[in-house]
């Protein structure tokens, strides 16, 4: 129980310091400290930074996979698959928001880190997804869109205020409560919004 519990210190601590200082700049020492352990104890659980980070980064995964392969795999009518998935990545988001920054800055740092887990977790679902939407658009049921727009349409929107967080408050004049009302608004409205826009009036 005390292992599991220096480990989940350990894993907090370093998700703070990897979020903030990114794997170029994170210290083992700090993640140390800030864990309530010695360095020697902090190598006999991880031996190096870059397998501490790989346990962070697949923590952070963990998080996020089993929902979003789960809206994303679902049969259900386009509309409902893109209102529950703005629904569901946000307040998911909401809940672990180092999370898409933390991906974003590894995803810079190497780029194919994420190619297979990505393709094995949702690869799948977003072929589906795809064919989905080139049906709709060949029977005139949406206007005529190709399937990648749409679904990074669907994404950027959903992530994009988290990423820029702090560019957005200070542009829109916004305190931490008034803007987490605007991100709350947003499960709702980023669908509504791509809604409208491709459906036939």
């Amino acid at each position: 129980m005390a292992d599991n519990l220096t480990e989940q210190k350990i894993l907090e601590a370093a998700t703070n310091v990897f979020q903030t200082k990114g794997m170029d700049g994170a210290r083992m020492q700090e993640i140390a400290d800030k864990a309530g352990i010695n360095k020697a104890m902090l190598h006999y659980y991880y031996r190096s930074k870059q397998k501490l980070f790989e346990a962070v980064f697949k923590t952070a995964i963990a998080i996020m996979a089993p929902k979003l392969r789960e809206i994303i795999n679902k049969e259900e009518p386009l509309f409902d698959k893109i209102r529950n998935f703005t629904n569901g990545y946000i307040s998911l988001i909401n809940q672990h928001s180092y999370l898409p920054t933390f991906i974003i800055q590894e995803l810079n740092r190497n780029p194919n880190i994420l190619k297979d887990t990505f393709n094995k977790e949702f690869g799948n679902g977003f072929m589906k997804m795809r064919a989905q939407i080139e049906q709709m658009v060949k029977n005139g049921e949406i206007r005529p869109i190709a399937p990648e727009q749409l679904i990074m349409n669907v994404i950027s929107m959903s992530i994009f205020p988290f990423v820029a967080k702090p560019i957005l408050k200070s542009v829109l004049q916004k305190e931490d409560k008034d803007y987490q009302q605007l991100l709350e608004a947003r499960k709702t409205h980023v669908a509504d919004f791509i809604i409208n826009a491709i459906k036939i009036q």
